[in-house]
C-alpha cells in the first residue's frame, strides 16, 4: 500500500475519519505542513501495523506500506534525504518504505536513504538508463550501508516503472505523425518498454557486486509496475497486468483494475522474459517512426513531478480548509 495525496484529501474533504484529529491539531497550533506530516504519518503507521503480520509471514518481503517525501523537494538531494529520515522516524515501523522519485536529483538521495538503512520505494522511472541509475544506488547504498556495518539483510527496496503514461504519451506522438494504429504500434510501447527494464533487472541480479551483496544478505530491489489501469478505453482493462506477469515482479494496480482482474483476469505465466527480444524490436520501429523516446522520457518524468507536485498542493488546500472549519 501507499499514501497518494489525492485521495488522502477526498476522505479527509468527504469523510468524518479525521474530523477529531483535526481538531487536535488546530488546538495544537500546527501548521498545514505540520498536520500533513502528523494525520499521513499517522495512517502509514496504521496500515504498517495491520500488515505487520504479512510482513513478518514472508521474511519482510510483502506486507509493506509507503509514504512519500514532499514531491517539491524532488531537485533537492539534500532535503529529501533529510526528510525520508524524518518520515522513517516518525512513522517508526519496520515494514515503512519510503517513496523517493528518481530525478537527477533524487538517485543520490536514494543511495544515501539507502546507505542511512532505510528502506526505498523508488519512483517515478520511466526509461531503462535511468532504471540502469536507480539499481546503481540501491546497490552502492546497500555497500555504504555494509562498509558502516548495517545489517544490510533489513534494507528493502522496489524500483517502480510507470506504464499506461508511456504508452499515452508515445501513441499521442505516433498519432502526430500520421502513423496508422493499423501498424501494431498504438498501445504497443509501455509493455515494450517494461519488458526491457526486466531485461535490466535480470543482468543487474547476475552482477558480481549482487552477488557479494545477496551473500551478505542483501535483498532483491523488486521491479514495481506502476500506472497500471489502462487510461485507453480501448485497451483491455487488465492489459498491464497479464502482459507483465514475471517472477520478482509487484504491481500496484488501481481499485478498479484489481477489480477487473479479479473478474475476468487471465495468468498465462511468465510473459516477459521470453518476450524482451520482440520488445527491443518494438521500441526500435516506435524509433524508425520518428518517436524520440529519449524527450518521452523526460517530458514524462518532468510531467510526473508536477502531477504529484498538484496532487499534494490539493491536500495542502484541504487540510488548510479543515484546519479552518475544526
Amino acid at each position: 500500500r501507499h499514501t497518494n495525496p489525492t485521495i488522502f484529501a477526498a476522505a479527509l474533504a468527504d469523510g468524518e475519519a479525521y474530523a477529531q484529529q483535526m481538531k487536535e491539531l488546530k488546538a495544537s497550533g500546527a501548521s498545514v505542513a505540520e498536520a500533513i506530516t502528523s494525520m499521513t504519518t499517522t495512517d502509514v503507521r496504521d496500515a504498517c501495523d495491520l500488515f505487520m503480520e504479512t510482513y513478518r509471514a514472508t521474511d519482510g518481503v510483502d506486507g509493506r506500506v509507503s509514504i512519500e517525501v514532499d514531491p517539491g523537494l524532488a531537485n533537492d538531494t539534500d532535503a529529501t534525504v533529510a526528510q525520508a529520515a524524518e518520515l522513517h522516524r516518525l512513522v517508526d515501523r519496520e515494514n515503512v518504505l519510503i517513496k523517493i522519485p528518481a530525478t537527477e536529483a533524487g538517485i543520490p538521495a536514494i543511495r544515501r536513504t539507502i546507505a542511512a538503512g532505510i528502506s526505498v520505494n523508488v519512483t517515478l522511472i520511466f526509461s531503462t538508463k535511468r532504471y540502469g541509475e536507480v539499481i546503481d544506488a540501491y546497490f552502492s547504498g546497500l555497500e555504504d550501508a555494509k562498509a558502516a556495518g548495517i545489517d544490510i539483510s533489513t534494507i528493502h527496496s522496489v524500483a517502480s516503472f510507470f506504464i499506461s503514461r508511456v504508452d499515452t504519451e508515445v501513441d499521442k506522438r505516433l498519432a502526430a505523425l500520421g502513423v496508422e494504429p493499423t501498424r501494431g504500434l498504438t498501445g504497443a510501447s509501455g509493455i515494450a518498454n517494461a519488458r526491457l527494464a526486466y531485461e535490466v533487472f535480470l543482468k543487474s541480479i547476475e552482477d558480481p557486486r549482487w552477488e557479494a551483496l545477496a551473500a551478505a544478505g542483501g535483498n532483491l530491489q523488486r521491479p514495481l509496475w506502476a500506472s497500471t489501469g489502462t487510461k485507453n478505453p480501448a485497451y483491455p482493462d487488465t492489459l498491464y497486468v497479464t502482459e507483465l506477469i514475471a517472477a520478482h515482479t509487484v504491481n500496484t494496480m488501481p481499485q478498479a483494475t484489481m477489480d477487473a482482474f479479479a473478474d475476468h483476469g487471465t495468468v498465462r505465466g511468465d510473459r516477459v522474459t521470453g518476450l524482451i527480444d520482440p520488445a527491443h524490436g518494438t521500441m526500435k520501429m516506435v524509433a524508425d517512426a520518428g518517436v524520440d523516446f529519449s524527450d518521452v522520457e523526460q517530458v514524462l518524468e518532468t510531467e510526473g513531478v508536477e502531477k504529484f507536485m498538484k496532487s499534494w498542493n490539493e491536500l495542502e488546500e484541504t487540510v488548510r480548509t479543515a484546519l479552518d472549519e475544526a
